[in-house]
């Protein structure tokens, strides 16, 4: 028996053992010998077995020649199959030819441009330079700044400026005048992502959006598709939504709160796909899903997985009339779904788009009223690639159709289809007849790293706009004091000058833009609101505010003729700031009880939520998970500390009950004279080891976060038992003692005091509103 084979192949098929007398097929693997790559390694998604993706991989700056991935087939083989010439090798990122600049040089000339290649730009006598003048070749494969022009500086009369040519393309067209046309191709071996064709329009402006040529080793940066990506989802939301979040400086970001918006999110699990990559989107879905939902808002939601098949994980139609799915759920069932990757050989890309083309048919066939409402936005995972069911455009013009209702003029909006390619070998061919092509804007992005989408999504709602939404807040950090200011950006650092020229040191945090709450012990009642300074955000100092406001039944000599030196209760007061400060991802009011807002961070709905709800919400355990801010003086910088409310009757009397004996003057007989149902109780060993606050994080936070994005604000640090961080803050987060307990104003019992400043409507800040019981 005489087999040929390729070089580096397998043999493909193999007779086994006769069984019963009759020989059996073997099941085949892929062979692995002489597959390696000069200078760089691979990666196999599933061994050497069918269906497995041999993924390559070089050092930054560097890519795979001249195959990015190989398939193992049914037959043994690999696909591309491997040749001598040339090697498999990792060859050094080479940007477009720039030497397109028209009516101007282009310095040096090479044939080829590779990274950190710098190159400078120079127009003739007569053209000005518009872009930039010089540029350098990113790891990426894209040069750096805007497409160098060399335009007219006067005689024209264009009516749209010249848009110059993209590095690598081709133009046809010198003629900018109205209803004149361009097209642009790519060089060989390069593709074009962007306008094939642009019109000059009556108002001066391209249609489309400027061409570019990429390489198949060219991708987006994670802030290139920040910006593109976040500036497009959220006209999404301002189309979806009649309720204005804010009003800021003529901005507006109105996002819906009746579930006018639907979203269908397809995931792409085929054998094409790695297991890390899905695991990277599928984190990256929910993270965009729950930070949509932190603003208030209530889409509707279609997750598909497709390969072969479709698996639907959550339906659309779960979430019409009264069926609503809750986003918990949504989650969970995200979570849930497993990754196989021995089931799922072969893509049918078409079938998604079907699924979603039938679930838009159902709810169109429903109410057709509420269907004209509504706006769709489609955002796909997927390296474009498939090989049964079709090309799904035909499937992606009937889903146009269905929303543009014969009136794409009007109702063009109405509908967004993203992709972001995803995978090591991404066919930007096939996916760009997919996505929306909307004049200046981007819905397709290729990545090389998905791990970088869940931070990117997390950045592409820019929160400085969404004013009314409090305790919303980025839940990484890099362990950096930029990235720990995202996280708490409610945080304050209070420094209190005296008149007797001693200065104390507290914790607060922003409860709307102008009021800071804090606790009372941090000041004397002849200090000077004009003497504070408080830090926040990024360097920011604020020197002096308008007033300080002390909780009325605060009194801290008021147990003095019973022993007690210092009494703590009601020991809350207000800052209240000269000025509104500038909401941003560094600076941002943190929730509060008993307010409307906060019955948005916690998915209250409905005109009757009552202030015990929200308690309860908070409350739930009867031991409850909360942190609060310390400052770790070895690194300088802020860190997180956590404890547990004793919220049960039995553990909490357990908790207090180290007040006795621990601090002079407290007694059995008085223990709940002075330590009053007004405060809440951490500390101790048991169950947990709890940390504690040092001296310097008085007035600081008590805080749980809800859903990991919003953040709510149950207490005021108030008091402890023990000092145990001699010398103030301490180096390291400080665990308490057995007998340690510290306690913090429990901000339901204080809620009165609140809105009367906080809820004030008849001053010339912007108030919360306070829940009516």
């Amino acid at each position: 028996m005489e087999l040929s084979v390729l070089w580096g192949l397998s043999v493909a098929l193999l007779i086994c053992p006769l069984y019963m007398g009759v020989g059996v097929l073997c099941e085949v693997t892929c062979n692995e010998e002489r597959m390696g790559m000069e200078g760089g390694s691979y990666t196999l998604t599933k061994k050497l077995e069918y269906g497995s993706i041999m993924i390559y991989h070089c050092p930054e700056g560097y890519y795979p020649h001249p195959a990015l991935t190989r398939s193992c087939l049914k037959s043994g083989t690999w696909k591309p199959p491997p040749k001598r010439r040339p090697p498999q090798q990792c060859k050094m990122i080479e940007c477009p030819n720039p030497l397109v600049l028209e009516s101007g040089s282009v310095l040096p000339v090479q044939s080829q441009y590779f990274v950190n290649n710098k190159t400078t730009y120079e127009c003739y006598s007569g053209y000005s330079l518009r872009g930039s003048a010089s540029r350098v070749c990113q790891v990426n494969g894209k040069w750096s700044g805007g497409t160098p022009i060399c335009s007219r500086d006067s005689g024209s009369e264009d009516r749209c400026a010249d848009p110059g040519i993209p590095a690598g393309a081709r133009r046809s067209g010198s003629s900018f005048g109205i209803d004149d046309i361009l097209s642009y191709r790519c060089d060989d071996s390069l593709h074009l992502l962007g306008s094939k064709t642009r019109v000059c329009q009556e108002s001066g402006q391209w249609t489309g959006t400027e061409p570019q040529c990429y390489y198949k080793h060219t991708y987006d940066t994670a802030l290139e598709v920040t910006e593109a990506f976040g500036s497009a989802i959220r006209e999404s939301l301002q189309m979806a939504a009649p309720v204005d979040d804010t009003d800021q400086e003529g901005k507006k970001i109105t996002i819906d709160k009746g579930g006018k918006l639907n979203m269908y999110i397809a995931m792409d699990i085929s054998d094409s796909i790695a297991e890390t990559d899905f695991n990277s989107s599928r984190n990256a879905v929910k993270k965009l899903i729950t930070k949509v939902s932190s603003f208030s808002v209530s889409p509707n939601y279609e997750i598909i997985f497709f390969a072969s098949d479709v698996l639907e994980v959550v339906n659309i139609i779960d979430f019409s009339g009264d069926k609503r799915k809750p986003l918990e759920k949504v989650l969970t069932d995200l979570d849930n779904f497993k990754y196989d990757a021995r089931d799922n050989v072969g893509t049918n890309l078409n079938l998604a788009f079907k699924t979603i083309l039938e679930r838009m048919a159902i709810q169109k066939l429903r109410n057709k009223m509420l269907f004209m409402e509504i706006h769709h936005v489609l955002i796909f995972f997927t390296d474009g690639a498939y090989n049964m069911g079709g090309s799904p455009e035909n499937t992606m013009d009937k889903i146009r159709d269905s929303v543009y209702m014969n009136n794409k003029t009007k109702r063009e909006k109405y509908l967004d289809v993203y992709v972001f390619g995803v995978g090591s070998d991404i066919f930007d061919e096939d996916i760009m007849p997919l996505v929306t092509k909307r004049n200046g804007e981007r819905h397709y992005f290729k990545l090389k790293n998905v791990i970088d989408l869940e931070k990117t999504f997390d950045d592409i709602i820019d929160e400085s706009q969404v004013v009314g939404v409090c305790g919303l807040h980025k839940n990484y950090d890099d362990n950096t004091p930029s990235t720990i200011r995202q996280r708490y950006p409610w945080m304050a650092r209070i420094d209190n000058m005296h008149e007797v020229g001693k200065a104390s040191k507290c914790m607060g945090s922003l409860v709307t833009r102008r009021f800071i709450l804090t606790a009372a012990h941090c000041f004397k009642f002849d200090d000077k609101a004009d003497n504070i300074r408080i830090a926040m955000g990024e360097n920011q100092v604020i020197k002096g505010a308008s007033r300080i406001i002390l909780h009325p039944d605060y009194n801290i000599n008021g147990k003095k003729n019973d022993g007690i030196n210092e009494f703590y209760d009601y020991d809350v007061a207000l800052i209240q700031l000269k000025n509104d400060v500038d909401v941003s991802i560094h600076i941002r009011p943190i929730c509060i009880p008993c307010t409307k807002e906060t019955s948005g961070a916690l998915r209250l709905v409905g005109e009757a939520i009552t202030c015990k709800q929200q308690e309860q919400l908070l409350f739930t355990n009867p031991l409850e998970e909360v942190s609060f801010i310390s400052y770790d003086k070895k690194e300088q910088m802020d860190q997180r500390s956590d404890a547990k409310l004793k919220l049960q009757d039995q553990l909490r009397d357990n908790c207090i009950e180290m007040a006795v004996n621990e601090v002079e003057g407290i007694t059995p007989l008085n223990l709940k004279d002075i330590v009053t149902d007004n405060f809440l109780c951490t500390g101790g060993r048991q169950p947990t080891r709890d940390n504690v606050a040092c001296k310097g994080d008085s007035g600081g936070a008590v805080f749980k976060d809800y859903d990991k994005h919003r953040t709510i604000q149950v207490g005021v640090i108030s008091w402890g038992t023990k000092n145990l961080c001699p010398g103030g803050n301490s180096d390291i987060k400080q665990e308490s003692s057995e007998t340690s307990r510290d306690f913090h104003i429990n901000l339901f019992k204080v809620v009165p005091f609140l809105k009367k400043y906080l809820g004030n409507d008849t001053e010339d800040y912007q108030p919360l509103e306070f829940l009516e019981n």
